[in-house]
């Protein structure tokens, strides 16, 4: 999947379109080594194709890569990362 990022001063969108729909992670930038994620929208055409996790995925990817962590509001998000001890190094419980 072809994740896109796009952020602005404090608020950022994780996005993927497959086969013509969109879904998309959101978060809030809190300082530089912190972001709260707070949505996760998925179409039902998608649902139980794996898109959401992919984009939970590619958040804990891009926060290792900047050495942030992840604070996470949103509940499918913070459902993913009780499934995923192995993220612990950047989601803050």
């Amino acid at each position: 999947m072809d994740i896109h990022s796009t952020e602005s001063s404090s608020h950022g969108r994780y996005s993927v379109t497959v086969d013509g729909h969109e879904a998309e992670m959101t978060y809030s930038r809190t300082s530089a080594k912190l972001i709260i994620i707070d949505h996760t929208g998925v179409p039902d055409a998608l649902r139980g194709r794996g898109v959401g996790q992919a984009l939970a995925l590619h958040a804990v990817e891009q926060a290792r890569a900047g050495g942030w962590k992840i604070m996470p509001l949103c509940p499918f998000f913070r459902a993913q990362a009780m499934r995923h001890p192995e993220w612990s190094d950047v989601v803050n419980r």
